[in-house]
């Protein structure tokens, strides 16, 4: 039972029991040039909702985007603002304090985002700006190692803007390990490669992608917890692409687009973050522009989106959020208006609480939880 897996059944284990309140850690992300910029260290109640105020930790080069190894030992950052390289930080398990390790390039420039394989013997990087996908060997010591796949896209879609060329923008693991996708925003497609696990290599796959509407600029994708289907957020159009997945295969196959805005608002808006439940049966969008939450019931049959509710994200352009362990908890990084909000989500319906006033972060762009030792 490899370790990512491990996790997944304990963090479903909490969800579908009543736990003790629990004090985790929360990090935060600072993804601009400011005062104290780098990231910076919060604690969470897992019984009544409170966050405290987040304290500077560590400076850091932009870090866009990271994730807490599952060894709960390791931390691994996209630092946009170097130019392109990926960090390994040690995490003191008592006091939450992280060591750098060290710093690898990325393969290209502004990677945005990191995700493990199923083993999580290796760290899967998305290079925005260089339209390109990565994969490292993570060494014994929780350094970054050796890269041992990569993955080059290229073309262009109808934005003049924002899709003059590839811009690789998620990359994800497939549930049994043998696939691994990637979205990229520039040239409107989610590409599907085969994962060697012994030598973490990329091949393309046959069919080696599927294109979603055009101009959709496809952003971030999760899996069901199920396995059988795969959710895509489009930034550019603010829609969710439902896809059956083809485990045996790696294909794609779509059945629904829905939008993650209101029927009767039409400013602009980029969608930014998409979450699934861990019990499956609700997901999340978050909308910069309407400065929302998005709530979807699935339908468990089919996997189809039904829009519950719009929630104000109790900021301006939410990024990232994530739920706590318990699954009882969102956490939204509003990054326009420099504040976190917690939100209770009601586990029959999915609809979203705020729980207590914003809490003052830094530019936050990426917020990640760990228990406390």
């Amino acid at each position: 039972m490899n370790a990512l897996f491990k996790f997944a059944v304990l963090v479903a284990a909490l969800v579908s029991q009543p736990l003790p309140a629990a004090d985790l850690f929360v990090y935060f992300g600072t993804h601009r040039a400011t005062t104290n910029a780098g990231f910076s260290l919060a604690h969470f109640d897992t019984d009544t909702g409170e966050l405290t105020k987040p304290e500077f930790l560590l400076g850091a080069a932009g870090p866009a985007f990271f994730e807490i190894h599952p060894d709960g030992r390791h931390l691994y950052a996209c630092n946009a603002a170097t130019g392109g390289e990926v960090s390994a930080y040690e995490i003191e398990p008592h006091t939450g304090q992280l060591s750098l390790l060290n710093s690898e390039p990325s393969g290209g420039g502004e990677p945005c985002y990191l995700s493990f394989d199923q083993t999580a013997r290796y760290a899967l990087v998305a290079n925005y700006d260089g339209g390109n996908l990565g994969v490292f060997a993570l060494r014994a010591d929780g350094g970054i190692g050796e890269r041992t796949g990569f993955a080059q896209h290229a073309g262009s879609s109808v934005d003049p803007r924002r899709q003059t060329r590839a811009y690789a923008h998620a990359i994800l693991a497939a549930p049994d390990n043998r696939f691994v996708l990637g979205a990229d925003l520039g040239v409107d497609k989610i590409y599907s490669y085969r994962f060697s696990s012994q030598e973490g290599s990329l091949k393309a796959n046959d069919p080696a992608c599927v294109r979603v509407a055009m101009g959709s600029g496809p952003r971030h994708l999760k899996f069901h917890p199920n396995g059988r289907w795969v959710y895509v957020l489009n930034e550019l159009s603010s829609t969710i692409t439902g896809f059956n997945w083809n485990a045996e295969t790696g294909a794609l196959g779509e059945f629904q687009t829905a939008s993650t805005l209101p029927s009767d608002y039409f400013a602009a808006n980029t969608a930014a973050e998409i979450v699934v439940h861990p019990n499956g049966k609700f997901l999340y969008a978050s909308n910069r522009g309407h400065n929302s939450l998005a709530v979807f019931a699935i339908d468990p049959n089919a996997g189809w989106l039904k829009l519950v509710e719009n929630v104000s994200s109790g900021g301006k352009l939410p990024r990232y959020f994530t739920f706590d362990p318990t699954g009882r908890w969102i956490l939204c990084c509003n990054h326009g208006s420099e504040n976190a909000v917690v939100f209770q989500v009601d586990e029959t319906t999915g609809r979203l609480a705020k729980t207590g006033p914003p809490v003052a972060v830094a530019y936050p762009f990426c917020a990640r939880f760990l228990p406390v030792k």
